[in-house]
């Protein structure tokens, strides 16, 4: 089993009224998709992960400047296995920081409700989104689109959430 360690930050305090135990919750999200992905560069090493439950403002903000779009989102993930030097520093730590996830509370509430979804399990589905493309999934390509929203139904499946793609009736 790869140990994990989730250091979060609230800087938005609505998330504790919206969601009490995103904390736990979290962190329990953290630790299914690393231990069910269960990659081998990974293998007998501490996974840290650094996750912001934030604003629509600082989203945007950081929207902008690492996108160029100016308008927020629901999620940010950055990515350290994106950078030239991640094979190297992987070799040379037991601690292996994986990234940053930034969360916005506003738009994760606007879209659960024209969703007609809960909050809980669009924030799980957020942040398993997220987590994978902390451990390199992308959607940029159909393929991998198709092999990264498989990954997340089969997770969440896990959580007794439904298929957040599957079309509303």
């Amino acid at each position: 089993m790869i140990k994990t360690k989730l250091n979060t930050i609230i800087s938005q305090n609505l998330w504790k009224k919206e969601l009490p135990q995103v904390e736990e919750l979290s962190e329990k999200i953290v630790e299914q998709v690393i231990n069910d992905k269960n990659p081998s560069w990974l293998q007998n090493k501490k996974v840290i992960i650094n996750l912001s439950l934030s604003d629509d403002e600082e989203i945007k903000e950081l929207n902008s400047e690492f996108r160029n779009l100016d308008k927020p989102t629901n999620v940010l993930s950055f990515a350290n296995i994106d950078d030239e030097e991640f094979d190297h520093y992987l070799k040379q730590n037991q601690e292996i920081e994986l990234g940053d996830i930034i969360i916005a509370l506003t738009t994760m509430l606007n879209q659960s409700v024209s969703e007609e979804i809960s909050l809980h399990d669009h924030y799980c589905h957020i942040l398993v989104h997220a987590i994978l493309h902390l451990l390199g999934y992308d959607h940029i390509e159909p393929e991998e689109a198709q092999e990264m929203e498989a990954e997340e139904i089969r997770i969440l499946k896990n959580f007794n959430i439904a298929n957040p793609y599957q079309e509303k009736i």
